[in-house]
């Protein structure tokens, strides 16, 4: 912003005022235990979409949010439309609603909506209904033209018919819910005069608590000052005992997530909110974020997202709203590294990392297989990774463990087609490279066979080549197949020396008890120190192979080993 522009808005805007709670308790307190979850995702969710879902929408994610674990789902506001209050009927005739949950209804504090609200109900077992009304001094005065002892008159009048209309209903087991709307705006004494009116008249007991539902339904202020009004109203609400205080946190400043957590750190017993964060302009509080918090902290969250994705796909079929790819831990990119020293820390974490021990994964702060993802998708490559991921891709994909300098040196050959090509690389991309650059190297050596046998201590080969396309018989002795084989390069004209050697077993993805023998070796050559690699069911062959692999690599190719690849943090 420029400076006028800052100076006009620092006239413009004030900070909220401070509360007056000099030994405030929540700082030092931790959460311990999941709330209460209300989701208001087909109702305060279903609100905020470009098109509402139709009954067989809001159907399917009324029975994603049973499957997940919510006891209490709003499920409509039934006085608004006629698909709403259809709904509503279609649950109860329908017999949808499972025995443990409750469902929750949405009423303005007018007569004629309330009464049309009781109608929806007929029949139900239970249900919460909930009555709301502005609070704040901007909508008294400006939208309401009312005074104080007007607005808590509207909200007395309110929970009365309420109260009567559910005596005529003693079938369903009525819950009165109560809202202040625009409470964080509300002068605290004020909001407190109208909670307590509503509670003395509903006659709330220990037995038949009343919700009071404190939202934030406009940030206004940091999260903080939420949870100073919070534990506020808890200390001086009259009939404590007999409140659950529940918390609605909207997402203006974009701290819905950390207001709900202070919130409950404050005394509230119950979160409303919707799945990813769904709501009317910047969304509700997100219960997935909010829950999956609770869980990596080692609180049982009492709510399942152990298939994530089926829930997100839920949702965005039903909202037609799509999830961020770096939404926190369901978004497609977040449990995934292009960073090369952050795959390297991610790949030695999941090597250190034992099944019964804390977790401790760099970069991840919860195990994805927790929420049903796969470690497959943890690390990506692209021209800022380096050798960690593409390491990680092709042990997880392809079974091959490389030792530590071929992974500097093919992370060279990764390096050199991103920059090229730019984009991301899969694991295929990456399998074609290491193919091309260490199995099918076939010139100026092509090997076609081999035979041992012995020669008194010594072991000796034939080695059947092809030499620039000439058939070759080579033949070489030496302390074992590979001193021979090397010996029998060097007959044809090969240069060729073996710096180190590694072998080890190879199973692919998915294919148990199909392993082969995968060789390594670092030879020197014409043109300095290469890697070759080689494939096969036997390890004699894969070594012969492997030793073939570095000889044409380091004596025709040009050497392919790089440097550490810098990565961008």
């Amino acid at each position: 912003m420029s400076q006028q522009a800052t100076t006009r808005a620092t006239a413009k805007y004030t900070a909220f005022p401070p509360v007056r709670l000099a030994d405030r308790q929540w700082p030092g307190r931790v959460i311990d235990k999941a709330p209460i979850w209300m989701s208001t995702d087909l109702r305060d969710g279903n609100q905020a979409l470009f098109e509402p879902m139709n009954g067989e929408k809001k159907m399917q994610m009324f029975k994603t949010l049973c499957a997940i674990g919510f006891k209490e789902i709003e499920v409509a506001f039934p006085s608004a439309s006629q698909t709403e209050f259809d709904f509503v009927r279609n649950l109860i005739e329908g017999g949808h609603i499972p025995q443990d949950v409750t469902i929750e209804v949405l009423t303005q504090a007018r007569e004629h909506l309330i009464r049309r609200t009781f109608e929806s109900l007929k029949g139900a077992k239970k249900a919460i209904v909930h009555v709301y009304h502005a609070t704040s001094k901007n909508f008294r005065e400006n939208v309401f033209g009312m005074t104080k002892d007007e607005v808590v008159g509207m909200a007395v009048d309110s929970v009365k018919l309420i109260r009567a209309l559910a005596d005529e209903m003693p079938e369903t087991a009525i819950t009165l819910q109560y809202s202040p709307e625009t409470f964080t705006a509300t002068e605290l004494d004020f909001a407190l005069e109208v909670c307590n009116a509503v509670t003395e008249v509903w006659g709330a007991t220990p037995e038949r608590k009343v919700i009071l539902n404190l939202p934030t339904t406009v940030e206004i202020a940091t999260p903080n000052v939420y949870a100073d009004q919070i534990e506020w109203m808890s200390r001086n609400l009259a009939r404590r005992d007999s409140v659950l205080v529940s918390l609605h946190p909207h997402n203006d400043r974009g701290t819905a997530v950390a207001a709900a957590e202070l919130g409950l750190m404050a005394g509230a017993d119950r979160v409303e909110g919707c799945l990813f964060g769904n709501g009317e302009r910047t969304g509700n509080v997100d219960l997935v974020t909010l829950a999956l918090n609770m869980h990596t902290q080692g609180v049982d969250p009492q709510l399942d997202f152990s298939d994530i994705n089926a829930v997100a796909r839920t949702y965005e079929q039903c909202t037609q709203l799509p999830i961020h790819p770096r939404h926190p831990y369901v978004g497609d990119l977040v449990f995934t590294a292009f960073s090369g020293s952050h795959q390297d820390a991610i790949k030695k974490g999941f090597a250190a990392q034992e099944s019964d021990a804390l977790w401790a994964v760099p970069y991840l702060p919860i195990d994805p297989a927790d929420v049903g993802r796969s470690y497959d998708s943890v690390i990506r490559v692209n021209s800022q990774s380096g050798k960690g991921g593409i390491a990680w891709m092709m042990e997880h994909e392809y079974g091959i463990v490389m030792p530590r300098r071929l992974q500097v040196e093919f992370s060279g050959v990764v390096q050199r087609h991103t920059d090229t090509y730019g984009g991301e690389v899969s694991a295929e991309d990456i399998w074609s490279l290491f193919a091309q650059t260490y199995l099918d190297t076939a010139t100026p050596v092509r090997y076609c066979g081999h035979s041992l046998y012995e020669n008194g201590a010594a072991q000796g080969i034939r080695l059947s080549v092809e030499i620039d396309g000439t058939p070759r018989i080579l033949t070489g002795e030496g302390n074992g197949p590979i001193n021979a084989a090397v010996h029998a390069l060097q007959s044809g004209g090969i240069r060729v020396q073996v710096r180190s050697y590694e072998e080890r077993s190879m199973v692919p993805a998915g294919e148990d008890g199909n392993a082969r023998a995968c060789a390594f070796m670092e030879v020197a050559g014409g043109k300095g120190d290469c890697f070759g690699v080689g494939i096969d069911a036997n390890i004699v062959t894969a070594s012969i192979k492997a030793i073939v692999s570095g000889a044409n690599r380091a004596q025709v190719a040009a050497c392919a080993s790089a440097q550490p690849v810098g990565a961008t943090v």
